[in-house]
């Protein structure tokens, strides 16, 4: 797949994976539509873009409120007429034994996690079918297939983003949608800061978010006729 001049969607943008994920993007030669709550830090993620050489569109705006996510897509197609792919990065995780895990708690996760997810990709799947090839790639994590402790709500919301991205596949394969379910290991990004120490010598060693960046375009760049439908990426020394 050719990326030059492709439309990229990416939540959760302004830090970590998604950021990294939408400079390498826009390196390709893609526009980028940036999406997060904080408008200073996707300021500086566009200002990179457009170092590139690259169009950059910043929303402002919450991935867990339907408006919000409606308007975001919108927004993208009207400025750039069309959409090629969509990167479902926003998430927050809330680690608590369940037992002290609140309502609040689990509801905060599931609208992000999981329902923003959802909306997000229904409201862009007409614009990816248009587009003949296009890819939705879903950040989910090994959460979603390994359990432990403190992190029931959070393992949950990823599981369900598993399994909603494997019957996206089988859906929309044949409609030109290509997609993937990457799950990585421990990351060092904002999910770290309150776990590990800055001098936890794990802390040096865990996955860096420009990995799973490489690994996204890595899959988005191989021709239509091939799909890596599910990534598996870990600390090679955790």
């Amino acid at each position: 797949m050719e990326l030059k001049d492709k439309v990229a969607m990416v939540t959760g943008a302004s830090k970590g994976i998604g950021r990294a994920t939408a400079l390498a993007l826009a390196r390709e030669g893609a526009h980028v539509a940036i999406s997060a709550r904080t408008e200073s830090l996707l300021n500086d993620v566009a200002a990179e873009i457009e170092k590139l050489g690259r169009k950059a569109l910043v929303f402002v705006g919450d991935m867990s409120v339907e408006d919000d996510i409606k308007a975001f897509v919108a927004k993208t197609a009207e400025t750039f007429s069309h959409i090629d792919i969509l990167v479902n990065n926003a998430g927050v995780g809330i680690f608590k034994p369940v037992a002290e895990l609140s309502t609040d708690d689990w509801d905060t996760m599931f609208n992000l996690n999981v329902r923003g997810l959802f909306i997000a990709t229904r409201e862009c799947l007409p614009h990816l079918r248009r587009a003949g090839e296009s890819v939705v790639v879903n950040v989910v994590s090994l959460a979603g297939k390994n359990a432990f402790k403190n992190g029931g709500g959070y393992a949950a919301t990823k599981h369900a983003v598993l399994g909603f991205s494997r019957c996206l596949m089988l859906e929309e394969r044949y409609n030109g949608v290509r997609v993937l379910a990457i799950c990585p290991g421990s990351v060092d990004t904002h999910f770290a800061d309150g776990r590990r120490s800055p001098d936890d010598p794990k802390r040096q060693r865990i996955l860096q978010a420009e990995d799973v960046a490489s690994s996204i375009v890595h899959m988005i760049r191989l021709p239509q006729r091939a799909m890596i439908s599910e990534i598996d990426i870990r600390p090679s020394q955790p």
